[in-house]
């Protein structure tokens, strides 16, 4: 075979990859904003991560890990249904992105479910500044609400 002929059986395929990989190069919106985690946050963030596979026996993923958030702030400890556990998430997440100004708690309801309002539009960005936003902000829940274990904090001089 020719790679003239792989190239007509695969050219559709190929296109959209080089379409896909020029679309990276494109600019971003004028709101995006790359999230970057210091050290110091980074080293703050493998405790808890620590801590929690400790705890539980497995590594968490951040899926995992708002789903406890959310059940923490919403103080129940049962069973939950497959819609309650995204909604927890969705609790924890309001929750963290409060700390920034994103979400504001209006009021809990008559089951105990806290209702968040969005103040303003989340800035675009990737999805590893999303997840690192999210570190960041779990970082500081646990700080405000004194988690880390030995409530040592990890700090440079």
């Amino acid at each position: 075979m020719s790679n003239v002929s792989i190239y007509k059986r695969n050219g559709k395929t190929l296109s959209r990859f080089v379409k896909n990989k020029n679309m990276e190069n494109q600019e971003k919106p004028d709101s995006y904003q790359a999230y970057i985690l210091d050290d110091i946050t980074k080293g703050k963030w493998y405790k808890i991560v620590f801590q929690l596979k400790k705890d539980f026996g497995k590594k968490p993923d951040m899926n995992g890990i708002l789903f406890l958030l959310g059940m923490r702030e919403l103080g129940q400890s049962r069973v939950f249904e497959k819609h309650e556990k995204m909604d927890l998430m969705h609790i924890a997440t309001c929750k963290l992105l409060s700390y920034e100004g994103y979400y504001k708690q209006t009021h809990i309801d008559e089951d105990g479910w806290p209702h968040y309002q969005m103040i303003k539009n989340l800035p675009y960005s990737d999805l590893m500044s999303q997840e690192n936003r999210l570190r960041k902000l779990i970082v500081t829940y646990y700080e405000e609400n004194e988690l880390f274990e030995n409530s040592v904090q990890t700090e440079l001089p």
